[in-house]
């Protein structure tokens, strides 16, 4: 099934299929957005679906300490665990069902790793990685971190659907988690037979498909595909042999957004301003516990 096949009418207004990038040791991450199709649901602009993969005793992932501006980045584990660094200070360790928000604003550095511990036994890992452009007046805010324990997400259960809402509110329920614009962002388990109806009340709306088939429409779509939806009707989502969806979106971002490397920004000259900082060790700030860092990728011929 691919976009060619849709008809105006049909729930799903949009399919994405992410292209996939092996980082080595066999770690796989699919990138939903931005694409050619679609270059952001709502807010998001962007989106990994990282794993799963095991990886052997003595490696791990191991993001280097590298800068954002513009944005927030969000982290939700579905497997294995991950320690974040920033330039505010930040050590913490995030595991399945919690979610770490990092507010990049005018400028943050942070790298990404696996613990000491798993690293020496060996670990699976799996996940989603996604980035949140910030309102245009928003843009340089105070750079910011917030962790937030699965148990402090609600969740709204009933009728073979669990759903965890990660941010934002959703099925009359709303995460702790600070945002900066309208979202949503909600973890959904299916159980075979289930279904589970996405409210029309947000303006863009899209299911990213974990695990497991879907029906809607009258029409099946597999794993891995991001699905955007058709805006103002409410649309259901059948799980004949059961599923794991990520449900997102929200208002549109107030104009356009440049993306480059880890800078989102409604302004190019503000993305060029950060390629020269970084070049030029201009953030100002070490991240605690790290001598490495990604330099700035060579501009493409």
């Amino acid at each position: 099934m691919t976009s060619a096949n849709l008809l105006p009418g049909d729930p799903v207004q949009t399919i994405v299929v992410p292209r996939t990038s092996d980082l080595g040791d066999g770690f796989e991450v699919r990138r939903a957005l931005p694409s050619a199709q679609r270059r952001m649901v709502g807010p998001f602009v962007f989106l990994d679906h990282m794993g799963p993969v095991r990886f052997e005793a003595g490696r791990g992932l191991d993001v280097r300490p590298h800068p954002h501006i513009g944005l927030a980045t969000v982290t939700y584990l579905h497997e294995g665990a991950i320690v974040h660094r920033d330039s505010l200070g930040s050590v913490q360790a995030i595991h399945p069902g919690d979610v770490n928000w990092m507010t990049a604003g005018r400028g943050i550095v942070h790298s990404e790793r696996t613990g000491p511990q798993a690293r020496s036994a060996g670990a699976r890992l799996a996940g989603l990685q996604m980035w949140v452009g910030l309102p245009r007046a928003l843009e340089e805010a105070q750079p910011a971190f917030a962790h937030h324990p699965g148990y402090t997400l609600p969740e709204q259960e009933g009728e073979g659907v669990r759903a965890r809402i990660i941010a934002g509110s959703l099925f009359g329920k709303t995460s702790p988690v600070a945002t900066l614009s309208d979202l949503f962002f909600a973890d959904a388990t299916l159980r075979p037979g289930a279904r589970l109806v996405v409210p029309a009340e947000h303006e863009e709306r899209a299911v990213y498909l974990i695990d497991g088939p879907v029906d809607i429409g009258g029409q099946r779509f597999e794993p891995g595909r991001l699905l955007v939806l058709a805006p103002g009707r409410a649309v259901e989502v059948a799980a004949p042999q059961g599923a794991r969806l990520a449900l997102l979106g929200g208002e549109p971002l107030d104009g356009p957004r440049y993306v480059w490397w880890n800078f989102v920004s409604g302004s190019r000259e503000r993305i060029e301003q950060a390629k020269q900082d970084w070049q030029r060790d201009r953030f100002g700030v070490a991240v605690p516990g790290e001598t490495e860092f990604i330099p700035l990728p060579e501009p493409r011929s």
